[in-house]
């Protein structure tokens, strides 16, 4: 059985809502369940994160920088400002591929909203 990783990037504070909306708007667009959120190590302190995992009932899988780097050949999007401010392009896409494991393929490329990005992956579980 696959496993889908809601990938996201994140501003500081961004509210819990904005996420969650991002989600359910980018599992619905894939016909999917999200299994779990994913996002870069770096994002650990939001709360906006941990309380959109916790209202949509899924974990949060961290992504370490090195994983996040790796990832970024397998991202169809990019973005010079992600990319000047953290040193990746591909935040949500990297993050749903490196947590969704090796084989992983993207789902959802990544969708915006005014604070948040999401992108989703399958990987094999």
């Amino acid at each position: 059985m696959s496993i889908v990783i809601a990938g996201v990037g994140l501003r500081r504070d961004c509210p819990a809502d904005e996420i969650v909306a991002l989600v359910r708007r980018a599992a619905a667009s894939a016909g999917r369940e999200v299994s779990a959120l994913a996002a870069p190590s770096f994002k650990e302190a939001e709360t906006g994160l941990r309380e959109a995992a916790a209202e949509l009932g899924v974990a949060v899988l961290l992504v370490t920088e090195a994983d996040l780097a790796a990832a970024q050949a397998g991202c169809l999007t990019r973005s010079a400002v992600a990319e000047r401010a953290v040193g990746v392009a591909s935040v949500a896409e990297g993050s749903a591929l490196a947590a969704a494991g090796s084989g992983a393929r993207l789902l959802l490329a990544r969708i915006a909203g005014p604070s948040a990005t999401c992108a989703l992956a399958e990987g094999p579980g």
